[in-house]
């Protein structure tokens, strides 16, 4: 209970004051003349005054407060090393005691994990203690304690603190660590080209003095690593050439040293996008048809193609004694493209070629281990290759996908996609490209009216058929290169637009990539697309059901996903990962990896526990910083302004704060009483002064 007197005017402050100074001024002129009652007659004024200015007295009934100490803990990826999370515990049950063991005082554990982090931010300790802070009556709070590796990432944001600040550090004076860093890496690189990394390795904390090199591996797209050597502490620049078009993904790791806090750093996932300069192609044409300007027009209205045409203008039938070599304005030099240089061309297509003696078959067998050692060979047959001059009765037919029987449909069918095309990425989803024919049975697209009749090889794969179910499009994988076969040489149909048309460039465009094995036409994949914390987990299969997909997360554990069939041959499952950084993802058959952020998130770029960046902080509030390894602290009461830490201690400013449960005024004297004492003193004056 406290009691204080407090003042309730009866008439308006003005009015007072105007009181006042009428009295000042009566006073005044009693003093000048000489008056012996003008101390009596001032009394009586401010007996006067006070009865106006009602003096009250105030009883407050106070409910005494608990201070608060607030704790807030790091739980973050880099509070999971090594021993870390046991003095974590360790630190609160010593806090949680030291509290108790204080009067009055409560204590606020705020923790601050990973859910606070969005996307690769790191940790925001500051961003946490403004949340918590804001939450709690400034008047409670006795002192601030942080207890976490000092690794923060928002120090900026520290709020205006009422209380002492602290630091409880994690981890141990010895503590060392081993990262590995891609300094420089490009998003896009052209191929046949090299392109040049930068990679360091850097050693943090106590580490030892011994290691000048380290090995390193580097693997592409999940593929044997290759092991390497680099030094310690030095930026390397490293050339890579990148295996194919499309999105590659570098894998760098170093191994695990004995005593290093974590190898969450020691690895790192870079994606570089594979561009061709140049795609060049190769067009060989026979004899003239409709389709060859349609072959010409689709190649020549790329920009990015390159494109070499040899073509032969006279007629099969014709004979006019002219010598082959005399057929051509300057000599075409087919020795240079058909053996020198014909590594260099990206794909090489026939169109409704036929042997002439043109080409001599070491010139074809020439293309065929250019098939084998790599390349893409497209053909585009027409009524010849079923002829005894078809290019498959040459060296180039032990590579062909399809083998002709002589027999050549002359009518009009509709183009169809097989079963197996349906999830081949060729020809999946083409039918989408057109309407569906009015008759609702199979896609809209125009008639074709020639198929030659070939018999498919036993490991080709038969994406398209015609007439009578007769193989259409077959693709076939020859070695290291791959090859294609359109059994009718009217696929220009398409382009003109006849009955509809269809999509001719789309499939062009699809069979050109799946042949130069751009990893987005493979058959058989597994990849992942990330959306922030969320993965589509996809995987494409000429198979009609697929196995579960095990996912090793950044920590080393694992997660089990079952995949679902969303369209013919493509299976997903949407996954939401628990954290950032490096996934590994295998089906038993295939293995992929992906990163969620980069591969060695922020919170792991700097482990070594320290102070430094808290101590201007906690300097300004006269706080101190411990390590937990050091052993127990103490908490004490210190006043404010004072030194608040020390050896093995904290101190906290006890603020006194209360809540006001009751409030009870009384008139300090009835109003009777100072008109009452007024009268007195204005009599005692009146005869004081009449006996003079």
């Amino acid at each position: 209970m406290t009691a204080i007197v407090v003042l309730d005017p009866l008439v308006p402050i003005l009015a007072l004051w105007g009181a006042a100074a009428l009295c000042a001024v009566a006073v005044a002129l009693a003093l000048w003349r000489r008056l012996p009652g003008w101390w009596l007659r001032g009394l009586a004024g401010l007996a006067l005054l006070a009865a106006l200015a009602n003096p009250s007295l105030q009883s407050e009934d106070r409910d005494p407060l608990a201070d608060i100490i607030v704790l807030v803990v790091d739980e973050s990826a880099s509070q999971r090393i090594s021993d870390r999370p046991d003095q974590i515990a360790d630190a609160i049950a010593n806090v949680r005691a030291e509290v108790a063991r204080l009067t009055n005082t409560e204590l606020r554990i705020v923790p601050i994990g990973d859910s606070a982090i969005e996307g690769d931010s790191g940790t925001l300790l500051m961003t946490g203690l403004s949340e918590a802070l804001a939450e709690e009556p400034q008047g409670r709070i006795a002192g601030v304690i942080l207890l976490t590796d000092g690794r923060l990432h928002d120090v900026i944001r520290a709020p205006a603190l009422p209380a002492p600040l602290h630091t409880l550090l994690t981890g141990q004076p010895d503590d060392w660590d081993r990262r590995l860093v891609v300094a420089n890496a490009p998003a896009f690189a052209i191929l046949g080209e090299p392109v040049t990394l930068t990679l360091r390795v850097e050693d943090q904390g106590a580490a030892p003095a011994d290691t000048a090199f380290v090995p390193l591996t580097i693997a592409i797209d999940g593929d044997d690593p290759l092991p390497f050597e680099i030094p310690v502490g030095r930026d390397v620049e490293l050339p890579i050439n990148l295996p194919h078009g499309g999105m590659n993904v570098l894998q760098f790791e170093i191994p695990t040293a004995e005593g290093e806090l974590t190898d969450r750093n020691n690895s790192a996932v870079i994606q570089i996008n594979g561009v061709r300069d140049r795609l060049r192609v190769l067009l060989v044409s026979g004899e003239p048809h409709p389709g060859e300007r349609t072959w010409r027009n689709l190649l020549k209205s790329d920009a990015s193609v390159d494109l070499v045409h040899f073509t032969i203008l006279r007629p099969p039938a014709k004979q006019d004694g002219v010598p082959v070599n005399e057929l051509s304005l300057i000599a075409f030099p087919t020795r240079e493209l058909f053996l020198e240089k014909i590594d260099e061309f990206d794909l090489i297509i026939f169109d409704r070629y036929s042997r002439r003696g043109i080409l001599p078959n070491e010139y074809l067998d020439n293309i065929r281990q250019y098939v084998e050692n790599g390349g893409a060979v497209l053909v585009s047959s027409g009524p010849e290759y079923g002829s005894a001059e078809s290019i498959y009765r040459s060296p180039l037919g032990a590579v062909l996908p399809g083998a002709p029987t002589a027999r050549v449909f002359e009518e009009g069918y509709t183009p169809q996609i097989t079963d197996i095309g349906n999830r081949h990425p060729v020809t999946e989803g083409l039918a989408a490209f057109s309407p569906p024919a009015d008759d609702g049975d199979g896609p809209g697209w125009g008639r074709w009216f020639r198929l030659v009749d070939v018999i498919a090889a036993p490991n080709a794969t038969t994406v398209m058929s015609g007439l009578d179910d007769r193989p259409l499009l077959t693709l076939e994988r020859i070695g290291l290169g791959r090859v294609a076969l359109i059994a009718s040489d009217q696929s220009w149909l398409w382009d003109r637009g006849y009955e509809g048309g269809g999509p001719q460039l789309e499939l062009l465009r699809r069979l050109a990539h799946w042949m130069m094995q751009e990893p987005e036409l493979e058959e058989e994949s597994l990849w992942a697309d990330p959306t922030g914390q969320t993965m589509r987990i996809i995987r494409r299969t000429l198979e009609t059901e697929t196995d579960d997909v095990t996912v090793t997360h950044p920590d080393g554990t694992e997660t089990v996903l079952t995949l679902e069939e969303i369209s013919p041959g493509r299976f997903e499952t949407l996954w939401e990962a628990p954290e950032i950084g490096l996934y590994r993802l295998t089906d038993g058959t295939l293995d992929a990896v992906i990163a969620l952020g980069p591969a060695a998130p922020r919170e792991f770029e700097q482990t070594i526990a320290t102070g430094d960046l808290l101590e201007p902080l906690v300097n300004s509030t006269r706080g101190g910083i411990l390590r937990v390894s050091d052993g127990e602290i103490d908490l004490r009461e210190v006043r404010a302004g004072r030194p608040a830490a020390g050896r093995g201690w904290f101190g906290i400013t006890p603020r006194e704060a209360y809540q006001t449960a009751d409030i009870s005024i009384a008139p300090l004297l009835p109003a009777w009483a100072f008109l009452l004492l007024a009268s007195l003193l204005i009599i005692g004056a009146w005869v004081r002064e009449g006996r003079q």
